[in-house]
């Protein structure tokens, strides 16, 4: 029997691998991240995921009640680290305003090419599987959408207020417009294993604004 200094025991075995409750969660997140990003999220059991972070399938439930709430908490991690990287490049300071986003797509290039184009973005990907997800799931999608449209938005009304662009801009369907563009994209190079269609998208979007 439990005295009143004990806490009851969490359901589930401890890690194989020796470390905190905080950080076996965030390693299973960030593992997640990483393997939905290149496989999806129904395609990939979560054996595959405890095997390469050494978690006893056990001890999973010890931090996520099921495999949806943790595929939640991979699109939270996932959603906090682009809108991040979005700012890291959209809010430079000494940068004119469409070269932020020029910089930003010149990234995602490269970070394609580093992973021989076997990762896109994790929210485009899951897209992709919206007949086998909730409704909860596809909130969280739609919810990562606007966030990242209002970043591109208010980078491309800065710029119209420097008259980069023309105020007949409709800088909301714009910005709406790039990111339905540019997850086009992002598919095609994973296809063609290639840069080449986000360089193109990227061109022909500034042509868009700035004709």
């Amino acid at each position: 029997m439990l005295n009143n200094n004990q806490n009851p025991p969490r359901r589930g075995r401890p890690p194989k691998v020796a470390r905190s409750n905080a950080d076996t969660k965030a390693l299973l997140i960030s593992t997640g991240v990483e393997t939905l990003t290149e496989f999806g999220f129904s395609a990939t059991g979560l054996d595959t995921i405890l095997k390469k972070v050494g978690v006893p399938k056990g001890s999973f439930y010890h931090y996520f009640n099921n495999k949806d709430a943790y595929g939640l908490a991979v699109i939270d991690a996932y959603n906090d680290y682009f809108i991040a990287k979005l700012r890291r490049y959209l809010e430079q300071d000494d940068v004119p305003h469409l070269e932020r986003l020029i910089n930003f797509t010149q990234s995602a290039a490269r970070g394609m090419d580093k992973y021989d184009f076997n990762r896109g973005c994790l929210i485009g990907n899951l897209n992709q599987e919206l007949n086998h997800l909730s409704d909860e799931f596809k909130n969280k999608l739609l919810s990562s959408y606007q966030a990242w449209q209002q970043l591109v938005q208010t980078c491309l009304e800065q710029a119209q207020r420097e008259g980069v662009i023309a105020t007949s801009v409709n800088t909301q369907q714009m910005s709406e417009f790039f990111w339905i563009g540019w997850e086009g994209a992002v598919m095609r190079a994973k296809l063609t294993k290639s840069t080449q269609p986000l360089i193109l998208y990227t061109e022909m979007f500034l042509r868009a604004l700035l004709r």
